[in-house]
């Protein structure tokens, strides 16, 4: 850490840097499944630690008041929490893109304290990008380019992104429903000119390309929307629109959903063929009977004839109402495999 700044300061500093290549390291290794909650609490710590650096530097005491003298909690000062940082650093800037990303994350990391919702990863990314970007863009403004982490940090080598909604996490996880539900209430407080700023939410189409003009070109490079001219900005949104269409031009419906006797035979499968005797009969240990059985058991659709044929677990399976009847998913499948594996589980559908 170079010199020329107070001793506190550059504790602050060290420890912001510190907390934020480690929310990095968190965020890119494929093994944690906790990835969005531990990325969101160790930026918090950084962002946190940058504030108070500044503070100090500008001789302003980034500690609590009460009855116009400064508490002490353990001994030492109570410094201000994150909250209280941005609204102080952003005094009078309420719409700063800047501070609207802020403020998302100050909530959600009280409410994934607790949690773990790796459901809704996919859909905070761009958000928590811009958490990362922006450290950066303050960290260069307040103290140089010094102290910014960009030169240790690299593009994550990475799989297609998932393609899962905030609308299935709440499936898989109906503890997220409060966390989903601030999601979606934040986003649509906030006007579409933050919302399409790259500060409050960085968003990218990669497009590969099958070489370069030069070999001395960087293979990945970052361009901020808001940055490009009229004319630059128009061939973006041509080219994403021809990489969505390209993708969507034909809809198939109910292409990836299974019959009922393909659930039958693919679990059967799934359960190594087992074969069983019954009333002096051998026949599949999964069979359709079975396959009844399990579906009124877990609620994965209504009985016949009910009134809101509808009304299923989307995960595991889909009302056609065109041709009246039920399609179901891999998920399913998989699903039904793993709990017919357990004796008990089994037995007790004929209990």
């Amino acid at each position: 850490m170079p010199r020329g700044l107070p001793k506190d300061v550059k504790k602050c500093l060290e420890k912001s840097r510190d907390s934020a290549l480690l929310a990095v390291e968190t965020y890119n290794k494929p093994a944690i499944n906790f990835k969005s909650g531990a990325y969101i609490v160790l930026m918090t710590i950084s962002w946190t630690a940058l504030f108070h650096a500044y503070f100090l530097k500008n001789k302003i005491k980034p500690y609590h008041k009460e009855n116009n003298r400064f508490i002490k909690r353990d001994g030492d000062f109570y410094y201000w929490e994150l909250g209280t940082c941005v609204k102080k650093y952003f005094e009078n800037q309420v719409s700063n893109p800047i501070r609207k990303n802020l403020e998302f994350f100050i909530p959600l990391r009280n409410m994934i304290e607790h949690k773990s919702i790796p459901e809704i990863d996919s859909d905070i990314f761009a958000e928590c990008q811009s958490l990362l970007l922006n450290f950066d863009k303050i960290m260069e403004k307040e103290f140089g380019l010094t102290y910014c982490i960009r030169e240790s940090l690299s593009f994550a080598l990475q799989l297609y992104p998932s393609s899962k909604s905030l609308n299935n996490a709440v499936v898989e996880n109906p503890s997220s429903k409060s966390i989903v539900d601030f999601i979606k209430s934040y986003r649509s407080s906030i006007t579409t000119d933050v919302l399409n700023t790259g500060e409050y939410s960085f968003k990218a189409f990669l497009i590969q390309v099958a070489n370069h003009e030069s070999k001395n070109t960087l293979p990945i490079q970052f361009v901020a929307y808001d940055k490009l001219d009229d004319a630059q900005k128009n061939n973006v949104n041509r080219v994403a629109t021809l990489v969505k269409n390209k993708f969507v031009q034909v809809a198939v419906s109910n292409k990836d959903k299974i019959k009922p006797n393909d659930v039958v035979k693919k679990v059967q499968a799934g359960l190594g063929n087992i074969k069983i005797t019954k009333n002096g009969k051998e026949k599949d240990k999964f069979n359709t009977d079975t396959h009844t059985r399990c579906w009124k058991k877990y609620n994965a659709r209504p009985i016949s004839r009910a009134v809101n044929p509808e009304r299923t677990i989307n995960k595991y399976c889909v009302y056609d109402s065109l041709n009246n009847n039920y399609g179901y998913t891999e998920d399913w499948v998989d699903f039904l495999i793993e709990e017919m594996a357990k004796e008990e589980e089994y037995n007790s559908l004929y209990n």
